[in-house]
């Protein structure tokens, strides 16, 4: 049993900020990385930020100085600060779990998403 939960997405004005947050529970084997992906509508799903095990960052470039990707391993969470907002991010946001068996067979684990709206 996984369950990735997603919380803190919001109506939020532009230039403003957003911290969403994704706690996993169950045994995760094999984890590779965790990561934020959104989908805005009429567009295809973008990977916007994941970290590695290894503590490795990366972002997309519509993000990048904007975002921070972080995580709490003793509480199991990763967060996403989302900071000077534009309306270009509204989106709905999903959490991300990957992992990679012994023999290299990848399986993603999904959240079921939360909504970030920025609009004045």
């Amino acid at each position: 049993q996984v369950h990735l939960v997603e919380s803190g997405g919001g109506l939020v004005q532009p230039g403003g900020s957003l911290r969403l947050s994704c706690a996993a529970s169950g045994s995760i084997v094999g984890f590779t990385a965790m990561g934020w992906y959104r989908q805005a509508p009429g567009k295809q799903r973008e990977l916007v930020a994941h970290i590695t095990s290894g503590g490795t960052t990366n972002y997309a470039d519509s993000v990048k100085g904007r975002f921070t990707i972080s995580r709490d391993n003793a509480k199991n969470t990763v967060y996403l600060q989302m900071n000077s907002l534009k309306p270009e991010d509204t989106a709905v946001y999903y959490c991300n779990v990957h992992t990679r068996s012994s023999l290299g067979t990848p399986y993603d684990y999904w959240g079921q998403g939360t909504q970030v709206t920025v609009s004045s």
